[in-house]
C-alpha cells in the first residue's frame, strides 16, 4: 500500500513536494507518479526505472520537475518547481516490479497506487 503525502495551494511560478511511502518500496520497484486534472483522463508524469535509476519525464514537465527515491525510507518524491496553473491535478505515485521500459508511461502497467493527494496552482 502506497501513502502519499504533500501537495497543497501554491501560486504560480512556486514549489511543491509530494512524496510516497510504502514497507518494502525498494529499488527493485519502478517508481512512477501520474496526475488526472480535472475533468480529464489520468496522465503520465515522470518515473524512475527500477535498479538501474533511470528517469523518465513527460514534456511537459521536464526540467521543472524532478523525481527521486530514499531507498532506507521506502519513499518516492516528486519536486515541482516553476508550477503553472495547467499542473493543477490529483497527483498519484505507482509502482511495479514488473513493468518493462516501453509500458512507463501506461497507468494500466502498474500494480500499486497511492490515493492520491490535490495539488493546485493559482494564477
Amino acid at each position: 500500500q502506497l501513502q502519499a503525502s504533500g501537495g497543497g495551494l501554491v501560486q504560480t511560478g512556486g514549489s511543491l513536494r509530494v512524496s510516497c511511502e510504502a514497507s518494502g518500496l525498494t529499488s527493485t520497484y519502478t517508481v512512477a507518479w501520474f496526475r488526472q486534472p480535472p475533468g480529464k483522463e489520468r496522465e503520465f508524469v515522470a518515473a524512475m526505472f527500477r535498479n538501474n535509476g533511470r528517469t523518465y519525464y513527460s514534456d511537459s514537465v521536464k526540467g521543472r520537475f524532478t523525481i527521486s527515491r530514499d531507498n532506507a525510507r521506502s519513499m518516492v518524491s516528486l519536486q515541482m518547481n516553476f508550477l503553472k496553473p495547467e499542473d493543477t491535478a490529483v497527483y498519484y505515485c505507482a509502482a511495479s516490479r514488473t513493468i518493462i521500459m516501453s509500458q512507463l508511461t501506461v497507468s494500466n502497467s502498474y500494480h500499486y497506487w497511492g490515493q492520491g493527494t490535490q495539488v493546485t496552482v493559482s494564477s
